[in-house]
C-alpha cells in the first residue's frame, strides 16, 4: 500500500524523465548517423555534436528542478514543465541543426521552463518550513497559483 501512495506522487515525474531518455537517444542517433554519413569534420556533423553537447550539459539541472519542483511542491505542474522543456529543447535541437541562430528561440524558451521549476522549488521550500517551523501551511494555496502558473508556459 505505502508503494502505491509513492508511486502515485511520482509517477508523472516518472513518464517525462522516461521520455527525456528517449529524446537523449533521439539526440544520440542523430549524431551517430550524421557522423557515419559524412566525413566527422564536416559542418553538420560539428553543429549536431555540438547541438547534442549543449543539451547533454543541461540536462541534469533540468532533471534535478523538475524532481526537486514535483516532490517539493506539486508533480503536476512540475512534469507538465518538464515535457513543455522537452519540447523546448527539441526546438532548440532542430534549429541547432539549421543554423545556430535558429536555436536561440528554443533556447531562450527552456531556459524560461527551467526558470519556472527553479522558483516552483523555492516556494515548495519555503512552504515546508514555514509550516515546520511557524505552523503555516501555504501547499494548496500555492498548488492552486502554480497550476494556473504553469499553463502560461504555453506563451511564446
Amino acid at each position: 500500500m505505502v508503494t502505491v501512495v509513492v508511486v502515485e506522487n511520482i509517477f508523472l515525474l516518472v513518464i517525462v524523465t522516461l521520455f527525456s531518455v528517449l529524446q537523449n537517444a533521439f539526440f544520440a542517433t542523430k549524431v551517430e548517423r550524421e557522423g557515419k554519413v559524412q566525413n566527422t569534420q564536416t559542418s553538420a556533423f560539428k553543429r549536431v555534436s555540438c547541438a547534442n553537447r549543449n543539451c547533454m550539459d543541461s540536462y541534469p539541472t533540468f532533471l534535478a528542478v523538475m524532481w526537486c519542483a514535483g516532490l517539493c511542491l506539486n508533480q503536476a505542474p512540475a512534469a507538465f514543465a518538464g515535457l513543455i522543456y522537452l519540447v523546448a529543447r527539441q526546438k532548440y535541437f532542430v534549429g541547432y541543426m539549421g543554423q545556430t541562430s535558429q536555436s536561440t528561440p528554443g533556447y531562450m524558451f527552456g531556459k524560461r521552463v527551467l526558470s519556472f521549476l527553479f522558483v516552483m522549488c523555492i516556494v515548495g521550500i519555503l512552504n515546508f518550513l514555514l509550516m515546520r517551523y511557524i505552523g503555516n501551511d501555504y501547499k494548496e494555496t500555492v498548488e492552486m497559483i502554480t497550476n494556473a502558473a504553469s499553463t502560461l508556459l504555453l506563451i511564446p
